[in-house]
Order: C-alpha cells, then sequence, then structure tokens
C-alpha cells in the first residue's frame, strides 16, 4: 500500500431522526472475478486507465493550458487515485476530481475549496491529522477515514455521463471489497449517494426501497452499514449557502458519534 502522503504513489432500516421505509437485502455484487487484489493495484489502475477518451483529452488539456494562479506547477493530469487508512471504518464518495485540484495535484479532494471543507472537518472530528492539503507530500494523514468518488477524471463542467460512471465504477466496487472494516458511508451528492448504491448491489432494489438522497438523511441498511448523505461541498452550495459549515459540521460530528472515539 502507498503510504497516505507519500509522493512514490503512482505517477501520472432508518437510525436517525425519522421514521422512514425498510430496505430489503442487497443483491451480490458484481463477481470479483479478475478484480485488483490490494488498494495499491486499484491505485495503479486507476492512473492507468484510458477508458473514456473525452475524460482523459479534458485532464490533459486543463494540465497543458493551467490555470494562471497554478501556471509555474506540473498538473498531474491523469486519473486519481483514491485515498486513506486501509482499516478505515469510514467511507466518503465523492464526485470527481476538480479541473485544478485533484487533477493538478494528484489526491483526491486537495488543493481546491471542496478539499479544504473536507479536511477541515474530518481533522476537527478526528479523522485527520491536519486541517487543508496542498499536495501530495503535504504530510496529510488520515485516520480510521478513507476518501474516494464516483469518477476518477476531472470531467468537464463537473459532469461525467452515465456510460462514463458505468467504466469508473469497478474500481470503486474494488475499493468495497478492499476495505472490510467500512460500516460507515458519507455520501458527498445525489451523483456520489448513487455511485455508491450502485457499487454495493443496493441500486437493483425497487427505487421505494432505496435509501433516499437528503443533505443529513441516514440509513441503516440490513447487513449493518450506515448510509448518510450530505450535499457536496462545491463552490455552487457553499457559496449560495445551501450547504453551510454548521450543516456540513453536523454530517461529520454525527458520524464521529455513530463510530465512537478516534
Amino acid at each position: 500500500m502507498y503510504p497516505q502522503g507519500s509522493q512514490s504513489q503512482p505517477k501520472g432500516v432508518i437510525i436517525a431522526r425519522s421514521p422512514g421505509p425498510t430496505v430489503a437485502a442487497a443483491p451480490a455484487a458484481r463477481s470479483a472475478r479478475g478484480a485488483p487484489r490490494s488498494l495499491a493495484a486499484v491505485q495503479r489502475a486507476v492512473v492507468a486507465c484510458a477508458a473514456c477518451p473525452r475524460l482523459r483529452r479534458h485532464c490533459e488539456r486543463i494540465a497543458h493550458e493551467k490555470k494562471r494562479a497554478f501556471r509555474d506547477q506540473v498538473y498531474w493530469g491523469l486519473p486519481v487515485p483514491s485515498f486513506g487508512d486501509p482499516r478505515a471504518r469510514m467511507l466518503v464518495v465523492g464526485l470527481a476530481p476538480a479541473a485544478h485540484g485533484g487533477n493538478r495535484t494528484g489526491r483526491m479532494f486537495t488543493g481546491d475549496s471542496s478539499g479544504s471543507w473536507l479536511y477541515e472537518a474530518l481533522h476537527r472530528f478526528g479523522f485527520s491529522n491536519q486541517p487543508d492539503s496542498t499536495g501530495r507530500g503535504d504530510g496529510l494523514r488520515l485516520n480510521d477515514c478513507y476518501v474516494t468518488a464516483a469518477a476518477r477524471c476531472a470531467p468537464p463542467a463537473n459532469r461525467p455521463t452515465p456510460a462514463e460512471l458505468e467504466r469508473c465504477r469497478p474500481f470503486l466496487e474494488a475499493e468495497l471489497r478492499l476495505l472490510p472494516r467500512v460500516r460507515l458511508v458519507v455520501a458527498l451528492g445525489r451523483i456520489g449517494h448513487e455511485a455508491w448504491l450502485r457499487a454495493a448491489g443496493w441500486w437493483s432494489l425497487p427505487a421505494r426501497q432505496r435509501p433516499r438522497f437528503a443533505h443529513g438523511a441516514e440509513t441503516r441498511l440490513p447487513d449493518g452499514t450506515i448510509l448518510m448523505c450530505s450535499y457536496h461541498p462545491s463552490r455552487q452550495n457553499t457559496n449560495t449557502g445551501r450547504l453551510d459549515r454548521a450543516m456540513w459540521h453536523d454530517v461529520f460530528r454525527r458520524a464521529r458519534a455513530l463510530l465512537g472515539p478516534p
């Protein structure tokens, strides 16, 4: 397993607060035959992936053109691997790397405002050793938390197509198999929520039985997994007040209460 902060990573039923629908048992997930046997192998496969030409062209173009503020930096410009503690009990599932965030730094949720929101909250509630993330090698380490996404390449307008999400899903499926201690999932945004439901085998249930997406929604599934939902900490949500710090912190405060002390 690549060290969390290392630059040697590969280049290039309702718990809650109100009643809700009963959730049936999930069908079996996709076969693991031929799947990577370690998280490090998944990371290498992600970085090497070229399954979505539109996304690869976009990432490479952004890495060449750059943003004025980062014109002196060498952009990653490749699919971005997941990051965190391989013994994590909490999994955070986002949408995709940002064009000038993860696509620049090479680490999930790193180098943009969404990452600033995420790692500040993780640090506040004991899931991270520091409150910010600037790039690989900055010393950031996660404790009892693993961060991943529905798509591993930065998509134009932050909108991967359904076909692109489908092609990326095996990476998330492999991670779910290789993170056996996960018991709580925080889904950021509707796409992250749906991606996890599909990868975990719950999406094929009748729509009325699937856990719903709403900020603060919380569902305990029959296998014991707790699914929590939050609006994504994108600028579109944070700058408009749709998601504020109190709402955001409540999600991770609740996660910490459910998991217990670090």
